[in-house]
């Protein structure tokens, strides 16, 4: 579980990115977090997986807190950029490697893990190469393999779908949904709010910095006439906010 206390966070003193946000993203659910852009909604992540600091507040991963104990909480995290052009000089299989290193996940098995997500993303072929010759799609499905390559309990993904081609779309949310039922908790950030209508069990709307709704999507649609689409509800939500 994710739980974010009266976070903000205040650039240059004074600038308020983000401003007294409360939510949480629970066990066996999957979390949409959704909102304009320059909504705050990267810095957020940021914050919640110890990128950045939090001006004011708490945040707590599966109940251990980020800023008092950062290196067991980042243990708990699988995290995906919005920004895939990293390790260009490390091929496929060093990255990944790399990752599993990092996380302490045992060499007993590790190819096997390493074999069974490179087929499942059509990525068994590219792992001798440089990651600075795939294509965009390419090395956003490596950075997710080397995100998810430890076993996470929590997954935090931003705009994971990027950039992907149908099939490691599907594999993915695939993926994501059946983390969420084994108990474990994703929280993903997204533009496309036909993606969150399928996929989410849970939304959360920022704008300006602020969390301007949290819940169902059945609770989201109350109150409006029936038919009205979500991107209708969402522009009036956040037009309002």
């Amino acid at each position: 579980m994710i739980q974010l206390e009266h976070v903000s966070k205040v650039y240059n003193g004074m600038h308020k990115a983000v401003d007294d946000c409360s939510f949480s993203v629970e066990d066996g659910k999957i979390t949409g977090f959704i909102g304009p852009n320059g909504a705050g909604k990267t810095t957020t992540l940021k914050m919640i997986t110890g990128i950045l600091e939090a001006t004011e507040g708490s945040i707590t991963l599966d109940g251990v807190d980020i800023k008092r104990n950062g290196v067991e909480a980042k243990k708990k995290i699988g995290f995906v950029s919005d920004n895939p052009d990293s390790f260009l000089r490390l091929k496929g299989l060093e990255y990944l490697n790399f990752m599993a290193d990092i996380y302490d996940v045992p060499t007993e098995g590790r190819s096997e893990k390493i074999k069974e997500m490179a087929e499942r993303f059509e990525m068994a072929d590219a792992l001798g190469d440089k990651i600075l010759s795939y294509s965009h799609g390419m090395r956003q499905k490596i950075m997710v393999m080397g995100a998810l390559l430890h076993s996470p309990s929590l997954w935090i993904l931003d705009e994971p779908l990027t950039g992907l081609d149908p099939k490691a779309a599907f594999e993915l949310k695939d993926m994501m949904r059946e983390h969420a039922d084994s108990g474990c908790a994703v929280l993903f950030s997204t533009h496309v709010l036909e993606v969150a209508e399928k996929l989410c069990d849970k939304v959360v709307i920022i704008n300006k910095g602020r969390i301007v709704f949290q819940g169902t999507l059945d609770q989201l649609r109350h109150g409006y006439p029936e038919g009205t689409s979500l991107e209708e509800i969402f522009l009036a939500v956040t037009e309002h906010a």
